[in-house]
């Protein structure tokens, strides 16, 4: 005559079921995966962009302020001719001052001076226009942020992340200035 199994066999063998099909249901389903462990990356050492040599937001902001102080004190003529002047007091390492109308026409661009005079609104080169555009729009409220991407010319023109700060003069036009940020990932293009 056969035993009849004990009511703690029975759970067993049922908890020991519960967790087979529950094991089995999750390799099924993908949640449970071999896969090769995290190994931490080494950084890639790159010459032409150094972190470390980035200007600071403040430092940005104070320089902008500094220069529409000086517009405000000397006049529009005068402030412009300092802004203009690639060798002037407005030129500091990767910062410089450009100052534009609320047309997007520049008034003043130490770098590119064959800029001078010409209005950028609908420029499509680099999506110029369209980002002119947006600060004017910006700085007519008063100071703005504003993030891009541009060539860095003080990185053998590599294309990196900018970011650009401005403040309005008066009704007719802005001054601003940028820094850059790191590099961009130029398989997505996405900022880095």
């Amino acid at each position: 005559m056969a035993e009849k199994p004990s009511n703690t066999m029975r759970k067993t063998t049922i908890s020991l079921l519960v967790v087979l099909i529950i094991g089995a249901s999750l390799v099924i389903a993908g949640c449970v995966q071999n896969q090769p462990g995290v190994t931490a990356s080494t950084p890639v050492k790159n010459d032409t962009l150094q972190q470390g040599n980035y200007t600071s937001n403040a430092t940005l902001v104070a320089f902008v302020d500094e220069a529409v102080a000086y517009a405000k004190a000397n006049g529009k003529e005068k402030a412009l001719a300092e802004f203009n002047n690639p060798n002037g007091s407005f030129v500091r390492g990767e910062l410089y001052i450009y100052a534009y109308d609320f047309n997007a026409t520049t008034l003043a661009h130490p770098i590119n001076p064959e800029k001078v005079g010409v209005n950028r609104w609908n420029e499509t080169e680099g999506d110029v226009g369209p980002v002119l555009q947006n600060m004017s729009a910006l700085a007519r409220n008063g100071s703005f942020y504003y993030p891009l991407t541009y060539i860095n010319p003080a990185h053998n023109r590599t294309l990196e992340s900018k970011l650009a700060y401005g403040e309005k003069v008066d009704d007719t036009w802005w001054l601003g200035s940028g820094i850059y940020t790191g590099p961009v990932d130029q398989a997505s293009g996405n900022r880095t």
